[in-house]
Parts: structure tokens; C-alpha cells; sequence
């Protein structure tokens, strides 16, 4: 079987496995729909379990690994008793049914969760007879070859045009993150530490079970909320981009199988902070990651409604806010804060991934999963950063609606 790209498609086993990009973006579109976006259940379950799948951790998602790490069950929890996620599942299903029998979503890439599994399953696009042989070309542009980019008259447009380089770096971080979360991590090989698993240790060795701590969502009516939309899409209320970035944020996790949940700022009280290590996501929809940065060197301020990230130990005082395309609606640049610190006033170790908006946030997280983004901003860090606390700032170029390959503008450790 040849091993180059038939049209960036692949086999695996016997199934249609496109590229991740194809992917993701045709998750956002489902988790945009209002069959998802009106539950705050049905498309952590979606969302959770493709991104998972792109990972190489589909033999992982069963009922309890899906309960303890998508719904925050206790790990002893009794699947009979809390059917969470069978009857989840089955929702999901119904609703990606209905979703793909809308003649409008006609030539999208098709995701669906057989039964009897939470594996999700791709297939291809349906398409009219006389557009199917233009359709590889067209549906998946955005993962071949520049050259390929253009569209065939009539044919359907693709959902994005990301540069050669985006795809690169894409490629290269799911192949990176899972050789250092998973490949690594199980053979049982002589090796050295990586600078991922350094980077993560005071959260990955603590006994206690970790709490990740996500924005408000969007319907939480708390005067403490700052508002968001920017059109970015949510799912269960929440911003799309904070969800991808939990997924990512889990990758040091996983070869150690380390108990953790996932709860919303706006229902998360300090004593459980003080419990144990804890990461933080998203910035003005996150009252701890505002309240936590505030006496940091690099924090987040609003000027005259004006959402600002500042360095508060520059002089003159300098920062960066957001960029846009078309004002208020398409947005150009984001920027984010990436901290590793022990914060003194809950006495944890503390990681902080977050943007002004979502796709600073989602930027960011590729910088704490992705070993190359990483290990780019640890070589602006001194050689003893492991002793340190460290706050860096993430740049990212936002090409319709998507975050490009993250840039580190700034470094303080202290």
C-alpha cells in the first residue's frame, strides 16, 4: 500500500481516517449547531471524545474513563447507578443523525458514534455523483499541498486555508505530544526526562487529585462574568477553544493515569483550590486566572472596556491587546499568558493557559502540549527554570477564526 497522500487520506484498519484538520474544523461546526450548543452534556461528549480519538486514545474511551475525566466522576463511581454517559451517548448520536439530515450540511465531513461504542467514526463527505470525482480535492485543500488550495468552480468551499507551514507545526504537535505522553511513557525504554514532563511535575506529582478550572460559562449570569462573544462558538456555555484546550492540557496526564476533575470558575470556591495543584483556562471568563495574575509580571487589565494584556514590570509600562482584520468582528491577532507557578495565597502549584480571547487560550495550549512550541520558550528561560517561577506571553495570528502557530514575545521568571 503506498505510503503518500491519496488526497491527505489514509487507512487505518478499515475505516476513513481524514486529516485532524478536516477534523476539528468540522467539529466546531457541530458544536456551533444549536442541537449541541443548548446542552452542556451532549458536547463535552462530542468534543471530548474526537479529540481524544485524533490523539491515539480511542481504546481509552470507555464509560468510566469518560465519566471520571469529561464529567468529573469519582473515580469509584458506580456506571449503573449514574448512566452519564450511556445516556449522553445516546443523545449525541440522535443529534449527529439529525445534524447530517439537513440537506444544507450536504458535502461536510461526517462524524458519527456507532453503537454499542464512544469511539467516534469519520467518514466521507456525501456528495452528487458529479461532483465526487472533485470532491477529495476540494473537501481536504486545507491539508494538502498549497498548489491544491483552489477550489473547482461549483465545488464546495474548504472549511479553511491554513499555510503549509500551519500544517506542519499541526502534524508535528499531535506527533509530538503523543510520543512524549504516551509512546515514551509505556515502553518502559532508558530515557531522559523531557522538558514537557519537567514543565509539568509539580502538577503531575502531587498525590492529590488535580482540578482543572475552566471559564464561566456564557449563561452565567455572576456580575463577576465578563461578557465574550466575539462569535466564537461555545458548547454547554462554554467557548470551544477552552474545551480543546482541557484535551490538550490532559496529554501529561495520561501515562500516569492521575485522577483529576473539571469544574467551572464561577462554581469553584477557594477552599477547593487549597486542596491541591491546580490549571487554569481562560482569562476574563476565569475569575481565579484574573484574581491569580493580578499581582503577576504578566496579568490581564481592561482600559476604557478596552481587554489589554500588560507587562507590569516594563518601563515605560507596556501591552498588548487585540488585533483586528474588521473591528469587533473578524479578528486578526491574540495574545495569552502560559505561567508554571507556586501561587502563595492557595499554596499550590498552579499552570495558567490563557488568552484574551479563545484563540489566544487555544494558542497557548499548544505551547504546554506540544514539546516543540515548549521548548522554544524555555530556551528564552534560564537553565535553572525547574527552581523558578515562570510567566511567559504567546502571540498568535488568527486566520478565519483559527489560531496560528504560537510565538513567545516575552519571558519573566522570578
Amino acid at each position: 500500500m503506498p505510503s503518500s497522500p491519496q488526497s491527505e487520506k489514509e487507512l487505518h484498519g478499515s475505516g476513513y481516517a481524514p486529516h485532524p484538520v478536516a477534523v476539528r474544523e468540522q467539529l466546531k461546526r457541530l458544536l456551533a449547531h444549536p442541537l449541541f450548543t443548548h446542552s452542556k452534556r451532549y458536547p463535552v461528549l462530542l468534543a471530548y471524545s474526537v479529540e481524544q480519538t485524533l490523539l491515539g486514545n480511542a481504546s481509552e474511551l470507555k464509560e468510566r474513563t469518560i465519566g471520571i475525566e469529561a464529567f468529573g466522576r469519582d473515580p469509584s463511581y458506580d456506571v449503573n447507578l449514574d448512566p452519564v454517559v450511556r445516556t449522553t451517548a445516546a443523545e449525541v448520536r440522535k443529534r449527529l443523525i439529525q445534524y447530517y439530515y439537513s440537506p444544507k450540511h450536504a458535502g461536510e465531513l461526517i462524524v458519527e458514534m456507532p453503537l454499542g461504542s464512544y469511539v467516534p467514526a469519520f467518514r466521507e463527505p456525501v456528495v452528487p455523483a458529479h461532483e465526487a470525482a472533485a470532491e477529495p480535492a476540494v473537501a481536504y485543500a486545507a491539508a494538502a499541498s498549497p498548489q491544491h488550495s483552489a477550489a473547482q468552480p461549483g465545488a464546495p468551499a474548504p472549511p479553511r486555508e491554513p499555510s503549509a507551514n500551519r500544517r506542519l507545526w499541526v502534524a508535528m504537535g499531535v506527533a509530538l505530544a503523543l510520543l512524549a505522553g504516551f509512546g515514551l511513557g509505556r515502553i518502559g525504554l532508558p530515557r531522559q526526562t523531557s522538558n514537557l514532563e519537567r514543565f509539568w511535575a509539580p502538577i503531575t506529582s502531587a498525590s492529590s487529585r488535580i482540578t482543572y478550572c475552566l471559564g464561566m460559562p456564557a449563561d452565567d449570569a455572576s456580575p463577576a462574568k465578563v461578557a465574550l462573544s466575539q462569535g466564537m462558538p461555545v458548547l454547554g456555555g462554554m467557548d470551544v477553544s477552552d474545551v480543546i484546550t482541557l484535551s490538550r492540557s490532559i496529554i501529561p496526564l495520561a501515562p500516569r493515569h492521575d485522577a483529576f476533575r473539571v469544574v467551572s470558575a464561577s462554581q469553584t470556591p477557594f477552599a477547593e483550590l487549597r486542596e491541591s495543584p491546580f490549571v487554569l483556562i481562560g482569562a476574563f471568563d476565569n475569575i481565579w486566572t484574573m484574581r491569580i495574575t493580578q499581582n503577576l509580571p504578566f496579568g490581564f487589565e481592561t482600559d476604557n472596556q478596552i481587554q489589554k494584556l500588560v507587562d507590569r514590570k516594563s518601563a515605560p509600562p507596556r501591552f498588548w491587546t487585540l488585533e483586528w482584520q474588521v473591528p469587533n468582528t473578524k479578528l486578526a491577532k491574540d495574545y495569552a499568558i502560559v505561567a508554571r507557578i507556586h501561587d502563595i495565597v492557595t499554596g499550590q502549584p498552579v499552570i495558567i493557559v490563557a488568552g484574551i480571547l479563545g484563540e489566544g487560550t487555544e494558542a497557548a495550549s499548544e505551547v504546554v502540549s506540544n514539546p516543540v512550541y515548549l521548548d522554544a520558550m524555555l530556551k528564552k528561560a534560564p537553565r535553572n527554570w525547574e527552581q523558578l517561577n515562570l510567566e511567559a506571553v504567546i502571540e498568535t495570528n488568527v486566520v478565519e477564526g483559527h489560531p496560528g502557530p504560537p510565538s513567545v514575545l516575552a519571558v519573566e521568571t522570578w
